[in-house]
Formats: structure tokens, C-alpha cells, sequence
């Protein structure tokens, strides 16, 4: 099921989207509360230009920073200190103000092979399937870097695993990205994107099955999608 947010302003959708981040993280450790006197929830966050102000406002949100996990959907296979690294973006934007004592699991180690990091990924029990997840959307479709053209495509919309390892033909680097089975799974989903084009590329794969991400994950039975879009 897809609940569409229209906004005029993008601080407008920056800031309604950190409302309701935060609102499910507090509402995430609530139902945690009995279980342990340690509970954590755990929040994912995805890269890119478009997203920055909605992280720089959600750092400022008075939340249980000491008891959430920060993660990425996904991230380049490049070290933190390129510009191309979503780890980086997150350290810069989000993992400051109140937020700076949030956990933060980085997605990537270049000093070891990729398949061996998607192992030790799949088997760290602290890496279950984010509370909340915002992802970003690209033109062709693609959602965290589960992209179409990949060689692994079947195999990231197919495995149980919660982490693969992504190849696109059509973007620079190699991925470390959330499953499909994974992005299925997160109890509070939520999608930021602006313009038209992107608004488009969203309502054409609701209203057929695509191969592309979006269309997959939106399609999926069970599935609810919060849309925070914005005009400009």
C-alpha cells in the first residue's frame, strides 16, 4: 500500500519526514521497553544530495539517541574518505547535534573483499532489519542500489539474505546494499523524493509490474510505503 505526502516547500517535507522518522523510532523503543533493559532500534538511512536537510533536521530531534542504531540502505564500495560515501554523508549530516549519540554500523570495509563483508554482514546478529528505513529513488526505478541492470538482480529480489553485494551496469562503483527480502521486512518504510519525473517514474510502476526496485518493493503484498514527495 502506498500513503502518498505531497509538499510545496522541500523544508516543508524535510521536516514532516523527520517528525514522523522520529515518531516511529520513539514508538520502535516503546514496544521494546518490556523486552530488555537495553532495547535499541535501529534506523537506516540513504544517501545522495536530495535527502541532506531532512538528515541535518533529524539530528536536531530530541530522541533516544543512546538507545538507536544508525546504518545505511546501502552505500558505494569506496573508503569513508570519498566523497561518493554514503557513510560520510551520514557521519557530516545526521550523526550530529542530539544525534551525535546515536550507534552508527557502517556498511563497507574496503580493506577486506566484498563477499566476505556481505558474509560477516549476514551473520552479525546486531544487523537485523531496520524499525525504519528511508530510501531514496533513482529515474530508472532503482531503490537502495538494487538496480535492474545488475548482474545480481534476481538474486537481490529473491534472497532471504538481509545484505547482497550490487554490480549496476548503468552507476559507478561497486554496492553494498539491503536485500529486497529486507526492505520487505522494515515495519516503517518511508520513500523522499521530489519533481515530477520521479513522481512519474513512481505512478507508472504502480500501475504495472516493472523491472525495476520500486516497482517490486511497492507491488509487494504486505508492503505500506510512505511517499514524502515534494513539487520542487
Amino acid at each position: 500500500m502506498i500513503q502518498l505526502h505531497t509538499f510545496d516547500e522541500p523544508g516543508e517535507q524535510s521536516d514532516a519526514l523527520a517528525q514522523a522518522v522520529g515518531d516511529a523510532l520513539t514508538a520502535a523503543l516503546a514496544a521494546r521497553a518490556g523486552e530488555a533493559s537495553a532495547a535499541r532500534a535501529t534506523l537506516a538511512v540513504s544517501g545522495g544530495t536530495s535527502p541532506k536537510p531532512f538528515l541535518q533536521t533529524l539530528s536536531t530531534s530530541a530522541l533516544d539517541w543512546a538507545h538507536i542504531d544508525v546504518t545505511l540502505v546501502d552505500d558505494r564500495w569506496v573508503p569513508e574518505t570519498d566523497s561518493a560515501s554514503n557513510a560520510q554523508l551520514a557521519r557530516q549530516t545526521l550523526l550530529q547535534n542530539a544525534a551525535a549519540g546515536a550507534y552508527f554500523l557502517p556498511l563497507v570495509d574496503t580493506t577486506r573483499p566484498i563477499d566476505g563483508q556481505i558474509a560477516d554482514l549476514n551473520a552479525d546478529p546486531r544487523r537485523r532489519v531496520p524499525d525504519v528505513a528511508v530510501l531514496g529513488m533513482g529515474e530508472d526505478g532503482h531503490t537502495a542500489s538494487i538496480f535492474a541492470d545488475a548482474p545480481e538482480w534476481d538474486f537481490a529480489i529473491s534472497t532471504p539474505d538481509r545484505f547482497v553485494s550490487v554490480h549496476p551496469g548503468s552507476a559507478p562503483h561497486a554496492r553494498v546494499s539491503l536485500s529486497m527480502s529486507a526492505l520487505k521486512n522494515v515495519k516503517q518504510l518511508y520513500l523522499f523524493i521530489g519533481g515530477q519525473k520521479k513522481l512519474d517514474v513512481l505512478t507508472a510502476a504502480l500501475a504495472a509490474p516493472q523491472k525495476n526496485a520500486i516497482s517490486t518493493l511497492a507491488n509487494a503484498q504486505g508492503v505500506r510505503l510512505d511517499v514524502y514527495w515534494c513539487a520542487k
